[in-house]
C-alpha cells in the first residue's frame, strides 16, 4: 500500500487510494475507530473522499494515534510552552516519513543534490523530537554539499557563506524560522541571485507576529529576492506544502487539503470558501491521514491553498467530540 501512496498520478487514483487507507485505518486505529463509531460512520457507508471524517488534530496531544501494530522507531513532538501538553506523532516506520519529504521536495525543486541547504533553525535545535530537524537534517545530508549545514548562534559566519555560495552561481535553499530569517537581514542586507529563501513560521514570542505580507515584503528586501517561499508542516504530519510566492501552498499527490465549515465541524466547504483546514496526508499511512487542524484557510479550485490564520479555542464549536 505504502508503494502505491507515492505513486499516485491522478484524482481518480488518489481516491482509490484514500478510501483503501481509510478501511485500513477504521480497522486498526483504535482511536480513530472510536472516532468514527461515535460520528456512527462505516466503510460501507462511504463512497466519497469528503465523507470521509477528520480526527481532530489535539487527539495527537492526549492519545496515541496509530494503526499499526510495529514498534514505534521514532516519536516527533511539538514545542510548546512550559507546561503545556505538546502533540506527539508515534511513527511506526521512518522510512515512509523519508520517502515522503524526499520525493516531495523532488517534486517541487528538483535533486536536492543540486542544492547547497543552509538551516536557521534556532527555536527547533534547542529540544529533541522535531520533524523538521529530522527532514532538514537528512537533506543537508543528501545534498552531498560540504557547504551545507546547521547555523545556530553563527549569523556572521552565515551571512559571509550564503553571499560567498550566492556568487559563485551555487544553487542554495536557506531554510530558516522568520524571527532568525529577520535578525540575518538586520545584520546585513543581501541581493542573492541563486537562492530560495524559505521560511518555516513562527515568531515564538521573539519578535511581534506580522500578517505574511508584511513579513515577506521585509523578506524579500533583505534577501534581495523577488519571492519568499514557505513550507507548510507539522509534527502530526508525514509530508510538507510548499509555497514559492505569495503565501499560495501546493501539496504533492499524495497530499491534499479541504477546508471545513467553522460553524459546523462535519461540513466540508466547497472551494473558494474560508474555513477551518483539513489534511489528508497518505503517507501518515500507519497513524491517521485525516486530521482536522487548528488554522484556517481557503482551497481554490486547482487545489492549491492559504494559511489565513489560526482558531484560538473559544473558536472550535460545532464538533462536541473534540474533548473526548
Amino acid at each position: 500500500m505504502e508503494k502505491d501512496i507515492f505513486n499516485i498520478q491522478n484524482t481518480k487514483e488518489f481516491k482509490e487510494v484514500t478510501l483503501a487507507v481509510f478501511k485500513h485505518q477504521f480497522k486498526n486505529n483504535k482511536v480513530y475507530r472510536s472516532f468514527c463509531d461515535l460520528l456512527y460512520v462505516h466503510p460501507s457507508s462511504i463512497s466519497k473522499i469528503e465523507e470521509i471524517p477528520f480526527l481532530p488534530i489535539q487527539f495527537f496531544k492526549s492519545r496515541k494515534v496509530v494503526a499499526s501494530l510495529e514498534e514505534v522507531e521514532e516519536i516527533f513532538t511539538s514545542s510548546g510552552t512550559t507546561g503545556s501538553i505538546t502533540s506527539k506523532h508515534f511513527v511506526t516506520d521512518i522510512k515512509v516519513y523519508k520517502e515522503s519529504y524526499l520525493k516531495g521536495f523532488a517534486h517541487f525543486y528538483g535533486n536536492i543534490e543540486d542544492y547547497a541547504v543552509l538551516a536557521l533553525l534556532p527555536n527547533y535545535l534547542e529540544r529533541k523530537g522535531s520533524s523538521l530537524v529530522f527532514m532538514v537534517d537528512d537533506l543537508i545530508r543528501k545534498s552531498k554539499n560540504e557547504e551545507s549545514g546547521f547555523y545556530l548562534d553563527n549569523i556572521d559566519e552565515l551571512a559571509e557563506k550564503l553571499s560567498e555560495l550566492d556568487k559563485k552561481g551555487q544553487k542554495t535553499l536557506l531554510i530558516g524560522v522568520s524571527f532568525a530569517l529577520l535578525d540575518l537581514i538586520e545584520k546585513q542586507q543581501f541581493n542573492l541571485k541563486n537562492t530560495i529563501i524559505m521560511e518555516t513560521g513562527g515568531m515564538k514570542g521573539r519578535r511581534k507576529e506580522l500578517i505574511r505580507e508584511e513579513l515577506h515584503n521585509i523578506l524579500k528586501n533583505g534577501f534581495g529576492v523577488e519571492e519568499i517561499h514557505s513550507e507548510y508542516g507539522m509534527t502530526e504530519l508525514l509530508s510538507q506544502g510548499y509555497s514559492k510566492g505569495n503565501g499560495v501552498f501546493e501539496t504533492p499527490p499524495w497530499m491534499k487539503i479541504l477546508t471545513r465549515d467553522t460553524e459546523d465541524a462535519l461540513t466540508i466547504n466547497s472551494a473558494g470558501k474560508n474555513g477551518g483546514i483539513n489534511v489528508i496526508d497518505l503517507a501518515n499511512y500507519n497513524s491517521c491521514s485525516f486530521i482536522a487542524t487548528q488554522d484556517l484557510g481557503k482551497v481554490h479550485e486547482n487545489g492549491t491553498f492559504e494559511i489565513i490564520g489560526r482558531f484560538d479555542n473559544s473558536d472550535i464549536r460545532g464538533c462536541n467530540l473534540m474533548v473526548l
